[in-house]
């Protein structure tokens, strides 16, 4: 029997898919890997109308060692297949890790870039594939780009971005420029084999701001994603009336990975001029490295990692690690900002439906929701008056009436301003998520627009994987009850309206058994 070995010693496969499915905590229409490990989407796409999902993987064990790509495709992005590893170390510049990368169609050939790791350096490396992407050979030419740019103090050199801009291809690695901050370098090529340098596209300024905020800009870049708003292409002449351009990142810092953010500006003459700096998700590093795409229909697409909360022994004990976001669409608001939502085609999950009157509710009066569950997708619609406070409670222990009993709950707080215009608060309080005092529950909240105290709320809990969607502003987190609660809990401060009121049980995604090795 084959066997994976971690710290703690041997695990067989089986063995270890077993501790992963009968883990509580794990997700159930979320995607994980079969089990071991799971990090960064890669080449995440729709090709000849399949969606594919790529993925850092290790089937080892529950932590971060020798990666490969694992693979999945979809024809509706909720149910997935697993397909074989796309891609694995073999001996070369990948022998320690085929590390993150993406997905383009080079005339009609699949052609993965990724970051082949070799001791501590990472290299860009280039495998083509069949016509079905389920079959991959790396090219004799890897790495494609020899060392990162000459002369330069780097503080990390990996992730890539890639595009077509008519006869020439074009490509963002991520870095950093030690002293400085965080950079994406530009190179070009007309057959993605053979790069020349052309310079940092933009260089951010790791001097600025405080290093403990969720703003800050890091010492390196992960995983830059360069795209155009609204659907326009890169390299295009933009009229005055165009989207802007959007440069994600992933900021990191001595190993130390923060939270995503994006500049929105302009991509012209090898450049970036920025207008302006934006968190991507509250949640911070709860929902990392993200990636996008543009699907067949025009919709941009983007996959984040969902990183866990808990203790290295915990992960490996449990036999899984780390859970893809569901995937959401990127929509440009009025203000220029970006906002999200899960895509549309989560709801056939939907099953149970229970639903509530609409009502002005009794300030600190519990409203009795029916709702129970661990996963749940909840659809709400909003109205509250100035210095007003909504708590949405998620998966909250019974109240057994012994005094001094422990409880569990995870709340959910919207708050408006006392001083009323548009601005409130989103904040996710875990600080009584779990009994567990290893895990993660650290507070994670951001500003929320909030037109005359109008705010729609959708709410996806499954299991210790929770995204939540106000107004278009995301923030993702995980938490880990440790009593099995489910109940679904409303109340509020002040004047508050509940126009609608919603909430589904969400169906699995997975229903057999599934291999380490498809």
């Amino acid at each position: 029997m084959t066997e994976s070995t971690h710290p703690l010693g041997t695990v067989p496969q089986d063995e270890l898919i077993a501790r992963a499915d009968a883990d509580p905590l794990r997700p159930r229409f979320h995607f994980v890997s079969p089990a071991g490990w799971l990090n960064d989407p890669n080449g995440v796409s729709q090709w000849n109308g399949t969606y594919h999902l790529f993925y850092q993987y290790n089937p080892e064990g529950a932590f971060h060692h020798r990666i490969q790509w694992g693979h999945a495709t979809s024809t509706d992005l909720v149910r997935w297949t697993d397909q074989p590893v796309a891609l694995e170390p073999s001996a070369g510049p990948d022998a320690d890790g085929c590390w993150s990368g993406v997905l383009v169609n080079d005339g009609g050939t699949p052609t993965l870039v990724y970051s082949g790791r070799l001791g501590e350096q990472e290299l860009p490396c280039v495998a083509v594939g069949s016509a079905d992407l389920l079959s991959w050979s790396k090219i004799p030419q890897n790495p494609v780009i020899a060392a990162p740019p000459a002369g330069v103090d780097i503080t990390a050199y990996r992730d890539h971005c890639v595009w077509r801009e008519g006869s020439i291809w074009r490509q963002l690695v991520g870095s950093g420029i030690r002293g400085r901050g965080g950079t994406a370098f530009l190179y070009e090529s007309r057959d993605l084999r053979s790069w020349e340098y052309v310079g940092p596209l933009f260089i951010g300024d790791a001097s600025q701001g405080d290093p403990a905020e969720t703003d800050w800009t890091g010492t390196m870049w992960e995983c830059v994603d360069l795209f155009r708003a609204g659907g326009g292409s890169l390299g295009t002449v933009p009229t005055s009336g165009d989207a802007p351009d959007v440069l994600v990142f992933s900021a990191w810092d001595n190993g130390d990975t923060r939270h995503p953010l994006y500049w929105t500006g302009r991509y012209s003459e090898n450049t970036f001029e920025p207008t302006g700096l934006h968190r991507l998700d509250y949640g911070g590093r709860f929902f990392y490295a993200p990636q996008s795409f543009q699907d067949q229909s025009g919709r941009r697409i983007m996959f984040g990692w969902l990183q866990e909360g808990r203790s290295n022994a915990a992960m490996i004990e449990a036999g899984w690690s780390g859970v893809m976001s569901l995937p959401r669409v990127t929509t440009l608001a009025d203000d220029g900002s970006l906002v999200f939502a899960p895509v549309p085609e989560i709801e056939k999950l939907r099953r149970d439906h229970v639903g509530l009157p609409v009502q002005e509710l009794v300030p600190g009066a519990p409203v009795p929701t029916g709702v129970s569950g661990n996963q749940l997708d909840l659809e709400l619609d909003l109205q509250l008056e100035p210095g007003a406070v909504l708590r949405l409670g998620l998966l909250g222990s019974a109240d057994n009436g012994v005094s001094g009993s422990s409880k569990e709950e995870t709340v959910i707080e919207l708050r408006r301003t006392t001083e009323g215009g548009s601005q409130g608060t989103l904040r996710l309080d875990r600080t009584q998520s779990s009994l567990d005092p290893t895990v993660d529950v650290d507070d994670k909240a951001g500003p929320l627009p909030m037109p005359d105290g109008r705010v729609h709320l959708r709410v996806l809990v499954d299991r210790s994987a929770v995204e939540i969607f106000a107004n278009g502003k995301p923030l993702t987190a995980r938490v880990y009850p440790t009593l099995a609660g489910e109940h679904v809990s409303l109340t509020a401060e002040g004047t508050v309206r509940l126009l609608s009121f919603d909430a589904w049980t969400m169906a699995e995604i997975f229903g057999e058994a599934r291999n380490l090795f498809p």
